[in-house]
């Protein structure tokens, strides 16, 4: 059953389609809701599952629809998010050929700190229905039902139009499901949160910073470390949170650097650069996960950030306030499981180096492999064992660091791994030339940015050499897209399978002391999920998370022999972890 929900003046509007893949409507007349039954019909439709299968949602963005159902104890099992589909169809080569693509508008997302409106297809033309992009009290947001369903017509038409040799239609229809069913992950994860001890934070900030201070004043060991820069740098006025007022303080001081970066600062040995290196990172800790932030992002023992699916131009995801996707060592200690239950970290190992070699078909690499840490593998079969010097070989290749250390190593891995190497250094090529790359299910590369294509009018040496560079940091770019791509392409296929399976666990056992509560994703990170068990359910749980690392590798490459490995740990608070 495929329902297409969207706004109406009174509410919602629920239509079924005939069937999958199909853009006709089972009935003439919607089901038209007031938002306040809403979760009520949706959990009824949900019972029905006609052949035992539930329905797929149809909306034009899952944060629209979700967190509202969410709230009203109301969770789906399927959808498709229109609006994240559209932006991988009107940019995928695999569908660039087609009507959908070819008169697309579409801006890529490439900045996380974008409005809500740049991750969205255009709107419909205005005669296919009024729009509710403002709405009122008691009014649904998005498109009406008619716009809806002509924008998922035209998705569903692209589809069918892209080719089937290798795979690329099937590859591609993988990406939009995975990409939506990524979208109610975030939506669950935000919902659920991050079990975080707020007790814990505060003595994270006491024990490091001192006594909590009054609103706008320094803490007490921030306070003793700045009069200690101001007598060493004899600056009695220096204020060190102001970068001008402390490279005037430097300077004078014979201090000569041209920024107050760690690495550039530890070159001096005057005595005020080891607690100016404390005060920077105390500061830190101070202004992105301080007092203010615990105020303002945890409340009832969770965090709960919003989450911005596919933020990234590769399918990473982004985050919107409360930098959820960067929880610092210091703090993770707060990060603690409740009473009954444990906090279940998986790492996918080397998760990028591994892509590489299932997308290059490097045998040789994929043994070097095989049970055991990639890096020494590589190690042991052209770099004498030394895995410091394999590592930055090979993240010099895919990052495209040609010079340097990494430089230097390349042409020994180019001779141990030549598949490998040459898959980059042809993404690197097609970047300059202005071409796009593909990740592995079919999600594309944005095209050259202007400043690309005014460089290729040059005429001066001088502006030639200004292209040249222009075309290699495009090189860069593309070289690492295509890796980092087709690993977020893992990454959502492992979450989504993921969910599947947490959500077929039963409850405790009634009675218990965590009756009616199942295992819960409560953080993402790239190629790092968190889960939160009860304490019954961590072997399962533990099951569940590699089964769906092995189904993810299927589903993207096969039955390959490259080895996509999962670390796990099972704490009670994430700094234990790692």
């Amino acid at each position: 059953m495929y329902l297409l929900l969207a706004a109406h003046p009174r509410g919602a509007a629920i239509q079924e389609l005939t069937q999958a893949g199909s853009t006709q409507p089972a009935n003439s007349e919607p089901k038209v809701v007031a938002l306040s039954d809403l979760a009520a019909v949706v959990r009824e439709m949900e019972a029905q599952r006609p052949g035992g299968q539930p329905p797929r949602w149809i909306w034009r963005r899952t944060q629209d629809w979700y967190p509202r159902l969410l709230a009203s104890g109301v969770e789906v099992e399927r959808c498709y998010d229109v609006s994240l589909c559209g932006n991988i169809l009107a940019f995928s080569q695999f569908s660039a050929h087609t009507e959908y693509a070819l008169n697309s508008e579409r801006v890529p997302v490439e900045d996380p700190a974008l409005p809500p409106k740049a991750l969205l297809p255009p709107r419909p033309p205005a005669d296919q229905g009024a729009l509710f992009d403002a709405p009122s009290a008691g009014t649904a947001p998005g498109w009406s039902l008619a716009d809806l369903r002509g924008e998922y017509a035209a998705q569903q038409a692209a589809v069918a139009a892209v080719d089937t040799a290798e795979n690329r239609r099937n590859r591609l229809q993988l990406l939009l499901a995975a990409e939506s069913a990524a979208a109610m992950v975030a939506a669950e994860m935000q919902h659920a949160g991050v079990p975080w001890r707020e007790d814990l934070h505060e003595k994270i900030l006491a024990d490091h910073l001192g006594p909590r201070p009054p609103a706008g004043q320094r803490p007490q060991k921030l306070e003793a470390l700045a009069a200690e820069l101001r007598s060493l740098l004899n600056a009695p006025g220096l204020n060190p949170d102001s970068p001008q007022d402390l490279m005037r303080a430097l300077h004078r001081n014979g201090i000569e650097v041209k920024s107050t970066r760690k690495w550039e600062l530890r070159e001096s040995s005057h005595p005020a650069i080891e607690p100016l290196l404390e005060y920077k990172k105390l500061s830190r800790l101070h202004t992105a996960n301080g007092w203010s932030w615990l105020d303002a992002w945890v409340d009832g023992g969770r965090f709960r950030p919003e989450y911005v699916v596919g933020g990234v131009v590769s399918g990473r995801w982004a985050s919107r306030g409360g930098g959820a996707l960067q929880i610092p060592r210091q703090v993770r200690g707060a990060v603690h499981a409740d009473p009954g239950h444990k906090l279940i970290v998986a790492d996918a190992s080397q998760l990028e180096p591994r892509v590489l070699a299932a997308l290059a078909k490097d045998s040789t690499m994929a043994e070097a492999a095989r049970d055991q840490d990639l890096y020494a593998g590589i190690a042991a079969k052209g770099f004498g064992g030394d895995r410091a010097k394999a590592k930055m070989a090979l993240l010099g290749a895919m990052y495209g660091a040609t010079s340097g250390e990494a430089g230097r190593l390349m042409p020994q891995l180019a001779r141990t791994y030549p598949r490998a190497v040459d898959f980059v250094e042809r993404a690197a090529r097609a970047g300059e030339a202005g071409q796009t790359v593909t990740s592995r299910l079919g999600r594309s590369s944005p095209p050259p940015s202007e400043r690309w294509f005014q460089s290729q009018r040059s005429a001066t040496a001088e502006e030639q050499r200004r292209a040249e560079s222009i075309a290699r940091s495009r090189g860069r770019f593309t070289r690492n897209f295509v890796v980092q791509g087709s690993a977020a392409d893992w990454a959502a296929c492992w979450l989504a399978e993921l969910r599947r399976r947490l959500r077929t666990f039963q409850t405790t056992a009634a009675g218990g002391s965590n009756a009616g509560v199942r295992p819960e994703l409560v953080f993402f990170l790239h190629d790092e999920v968190m889960v939160h068990a009860p304490s019954a359910s961590v072997d399962p749980c533990i099951r569940a998370i590699e089964e769906s690392a092995k189904a993810a590798k299927e589903l993207l490459f096969g039955p390959i022999p490259v080895e996509f490995p999962v670390s796990l740990a099972v704490v009670d608070s994430y700094d234990l972890a790692k």
